[in-house]
């Protein structure tokens, strides 16, 4: 936003749809459920790191969420948060 904040709702409607506009149809349903379910339970912080978490690549994160392996160890929590949320492993 321009001269403003982004207030917390925006931010979420923002991350939910990059959560579920991500190019890689398996990573829509894995991250846009996770979003329209999870992401207004994270605090401010955990927000960060989901947002760091969606510049990566989506075949990167396919390969973390659904091994739960050889992801960034900062990625731990939220990895197994997702995969935990999806009943993954």
């Amino acid at each position: 936003m321009t001269g403003m904040e982004e207030t917390r709702e925006i931010r979420l409607r923002r991350l939910g749809m990059r959560s579920w506009r991500r190019g890689m149809r398996e990573m829509d349903l894995l991250l846009g459920k996770f979003a329209d379910s999870e992401l207004a339970a994270l605090g401010d912080g955990e927000l960060d790191l989901y947002e760091g978490f969606l510049a990566e690549n989506d075949q990167d994160l396919y390969l973390w969420i659904c091994r739960r392996d050889g992801h960034p160890g900062r990625y731990d929590a939220l990895v197994r948060r997702i995969a935990a949320f999806h009943s993954i492993g």
